[in-house]
């Protein structure tokens, strides 16, 4: 609610509304080159992915590699990344919901 009950200052409210998807603009650019690990295995197998959730690198250790057993190695590999998407959906969380929230509780705006 407008304090008084008097009309939103449109002017204002599109000032506010540019100024959070600067903010939001950002912050996902932030992420974009910000990096995470996740790992499984103890450490065997090692994903890198941005804060956004694009898989960087991957490291395997030697140890972790068995001819015999290629299914355990890639189920590390799957867990290695599923754990460094979570520490991205973290790092999302931290950076953007404050001004995801912002940017809903405008009026007018679709969010």
């Amino acid at each position: 609610m407008i304090p008084g009950g008097g009309q939103p200052n449109m002017q204002q409210l599109l000032q506010q509304a540019q100024k959070m998807q600067q903010d939001l603009a950002a912050a996902q650019e932030e992420l974009a080159r910000t990096y995470v690990e996740g790992s499984a295995g103890g450490g065997l197998v090692k994903a890198t992915v941005t804060g956004s959730g694009e898989l960087q690198g991957l490291v395997i250790d030697p140890k972790a590699v068995d001819p015999e057993d290629t299914e355990t190695l890639a189920d590390l590999v799957v867990a290695a990344v599923r754990d460094a998407n979570n520490a991205a959906q973290e790092l999302q969380q931290q950076k953007l919901g404050p001004l995801a929230q912002g940017l809903g509780g405008m009026p007018g705006l679709p969010f």
